[in-house]
């Protein structure tokens, strides 16, 4: 091998202290899942992106992520399997899912194949490949109907959809797995993830779109006639439903923390990811009417069956065991920074 002259053995140096692991992240080409790479680059870690681009962007991957994309589905064992040899792979970060609650009910048969059968291959390949870290996307759909407010990781779980189902599947074979195999893993049960890179690299681009913020700004822009609301009789200061809205980057902040601690020894364990207070529909309206200084029309409707008046998380565990702490708690702040991806990407 050729020596390397003085400069080229300090950026080879540099790039090997920087260099903290290899991570795979599926569903990385996605909202939250593109904001956890973009994080764990510049915490210094090697990232390769595993996503079947059925909604991921395969555009922020090659243009903001700069980081390699293998294009493929958790489904193909043989291409995992040839994956994991080609790399040495310490981690992996598992965002790869569909999140439609309507369509879960519709089609339960698709989320349950996908969410947890196809989950099931990518364990078998990690185990296979004596991967023994996971940090798992899930949610706080797998609480159901809130019982009391604000809600902890100790919570009954029973889902009222398919989609929370799906999920509370998979924390069940990840629970079992940590027991019989060599494996650790965390999992973080978000609530509303909301916002967008305050840079405006990053940011939410659903197809459909089912979040109110996103809807309520792409209102402002005139890409749609209006925000429905459901309901403004439930027992709330204004009637709306209040829910509980969590920056994407402060999620990417906990999966770097949950990472590092599987990586200093870590044992398995469960968190919620939220910001401990909420904000009404009337309330994310009006702040987005403040940001935008736009018009946004309203069209009031009738309650949604299974919508409940408050849903907010505790994440206390998350902020006593990992050191988790929000950044970007303001709702204005939320809402400025979708709104300066939605004016870039729309």
């Amino acid at each position: 091998m050729a020596e390397l002259d003085d400069y080229a053995q300090l950026n080879f140096l540099e790039t090997l202290l920087s260099n903290k692991g290899k991570i795979l992240v599926t569903g990385g080409a996605g909202y939250i899942g593109s904001h956890v790479v973009l994080t764990l680059k510049d915490a210094g870690y090697d990232v390769i992106v595993f996503d079947n681009l059925i909604y991921g962007h395969q555009d922020l991957v090659e243009t903001v992520l700069n980081v390699e994309l293998i294009v493929g589905d958790i489904s193909d064992r043989p291409l995992l399997d040839d994956l994991f040899q080609q790399h040495s792979i310490d981690a992996v970060m598992h965002f790869a899912a569909f999140a439609y609650v309507g369509e879960s009910i519709q089609d339960p048969q698709k989320y349950y194949r996908n969410n947890v059968a196809n989950t099931l291959i990518l364990l078998e390949a990690m185990k296979a490949a004596s991967i023994d870290k996971l940090v798992f996307s899930s949610t706080c759909a797998t609480y159901g109907v809130a019982e009391f407010s604000p809600i902890t990781e100790k919570h009954p779980q029973q889902p009222i959809n398919p989609y929370g189902g799906s999920k509370l599947m998979v924390e069940q074979i990840l629970k079992d797995f940590s027991k019989a195999y060599n494996f650790n893993y965390v999992c973080f049960r978000y609530f509303n993830a909301a916002g967008a890179h305050p840079e405006g690299l990053l940011g939410e681009d659903h197809d459909p779109e089912p979040h109110l913020i996103p809807l309520v700004l792409l209102t402002a822009l005139g890409v749609r006639k209006f925000i429905s609301i459901f309901g403004t009789d439930y027992p709330t200061p204004d009637g709306t439903c209040i829910r509980d809205y969590i920056h994407v980057l402060d999620i990417a902040q906990a999966h770097l923390l949950g990472l590092e601690y599987l990586q200093n020894g870590g044992k398995s364990d469960v968190f919620n990811l939220g910001n401990g207070s909420g904000f009404s529909i009337q309330e994310v309206i009006d702040t987005a009417i403040k940001v935008t200084q736009r018009d946004i029309n309203v069209k009031i409707g009738d309650r949604r069956l299974g919508d409940p008046p408050i849903l907010v998380g505790s994440a206390e565990k998350a902020t006593k065991i990992l050191g988790w702490k929000p950044q970007y708690s303001s709702l204005e702040d939320i809402v400025a920074h979708a709104w300066q991806w939605h004016q870039k990407r729309h």
